[in-house]
């Protein structure tokens, strides 16, 4: 700022404060009791985490300052400046701005305001139209895991799925840590504070048109062969080709076995070779789901013909809970012996073999209870 200016806008500021000086004085000196006085005295203190709106008066590189009705203008910390440049270019002087009272008072006087409410608005926002328009954003490495990469965007965190790198990132993501490139937004959810992004949708581009024009072909219920490309804790990743083009879908742990699945790597790993139904075939975000279950036969069908009532059966334990243990009879067919149907001094562990009989089924919620074959039975067992 020219400083003839600046000398000008302190002067404006001086001659301001003190025209407000004079008008409390003289509000002062006719106020009769201490009712009156307080009255006039309009000004408060804040206190720390206050929300409080404000007119910008001030603004340069290093700093903006807002009136809030203090003794002094407040400013804003240099540490949201930084994080916030897009945001703070946009601001101008006599801008209204909602922020909050980081510190009351700083050791020069001036109280120190936050506007991270106000950013996460207008950072949130920008998500959004990016996600709208499908223009790439420029985000930095941060850390790697299992799942894939979380990313700095603008100073929020957001995260890219192993799922969501080009082929020529494959087991290189940890490559990209303190790196900046560009991904695209794929997901929003602000309520949630989650930021997903794809670095495939970016370096990858026209291979997913193509993809995405054979994804028009795909219909629910159609079945393909496919090899597993990925295997992670919430599922299964599999490539299948349409033509010419190679497209991945995902199958959910819900869709893997109708045996009870808690980590999908003990039963497939990457080049398996599997046969898959589509579920879903979304178009628009060309999202693919498949099931690997239902191409196999559901035990429970027949599960009253297999195993009816007061049939002996044998099994193994394969968990225990508060209640009871969990005893599985054979690829999907799970039972509960309740706690109650058990001896005292019976004490079983997982991987222990036992003899059952079925004491009842309930088909529709996929549930058997079983009881145990005793040599002598305690008094009030069945």
């Amino acid at each position: 700022m020219p400083k003839s200016k600046k000398n000008a806008n302190q002067a404006t500021k001086k001659t301001s404060k003190k025209t407000e000086a004079v008008s409390t004085i003289q509000s002062t000196s006719k106020a009769k009791t201490m009712d009156d006085l307080l009255k006039n005295y309009s000004w408060h203190g804040f206190k720390k985490g206050e929300v409080v709106e404000g007119i910008i008066t001030e603004k340069n590189n290093k700093a903006v300052w807002i009136d809030i009705g203090a003794k002094t203008e407040g400013l804003i910390l240099t540490k949201e400046l930084r994080v916030a440049r897009d945001f703070v270019n946009r601001l101008k002087v006599g801008d209204k701005i909602t922020v909050s009272i980081f510190q009351p008072e700083n050791e020069n006087g001036y109280p120190l305001l936050s506007f991270r409410k106000t950013l996460n608005n207008f950072v949130w926002g920008e998500f959004e139209e990016k996600l709208k328009t499908g223009e790439p954003i420029k985000v930095r490495g941060k850390e790697a895991n299992k799942g894939g990469l979380v990313v700095d965007v603008n100073g929020f965190f957001g995260f890219i799925p192993t799922s969501c790198f080009g082929a020529k990132m494959a087991g290189k993501i940890k490559d990209l840590i303190n790196k900046s490139f560009e991904a695209k937004i794929i997901e929003v959810d602000r309520e949630k504070n989650r930021l997903i992004l794809s670095e495939k949708e970016v370096s990858e581009k026209a291979l997913l048109e193509e993809q995405r024009e054979a994804l028009k072909k795909i219909k629910v219920g159609d079945v393909f062969e496919g090899e597993i490309s990925g295997v992670m804790p919430f599922g299964l990743f599999v490539k299948i080709k349409v033509g010419k083009y190679p497209i991945e879908g995902l199958v959910h742990i819900s869709e893997i076995s109708w045996e009870k699945v808690d980590e999908p790597s003990k039963f497939y790993k990457p080049g398996d070779k599997v046969k898959v139904k589509t579920l879903l075939a979304d178009k628009k975000t060309g999202k693919i789901n498949f099931s690997l279950k239902q191409l196999q036969e559901d035990p429970w069908v027949k599960i009253e013909k297999d195993y009816p009532v007061d049939t002996k059966v044998k099994g193994e334990v394969v968990r225990l809970a508060p209640f009871g243990v969990f005893v599985v009879l054979d690829k999907g067919i799970e039972g509960l012996i309740h706690i109650s149907k058990i001896p005292a001094e019976k004490a079983l562990k997982a991987g222990d073999k036992v003899d059952c009989f079925v004491e009842s089924i309930d088909k529709e919620a996929r549930k058997m209870s079983l009881g145990l074959v005793l040599k002598e039975k305690p008094i009030g067992y069945k």
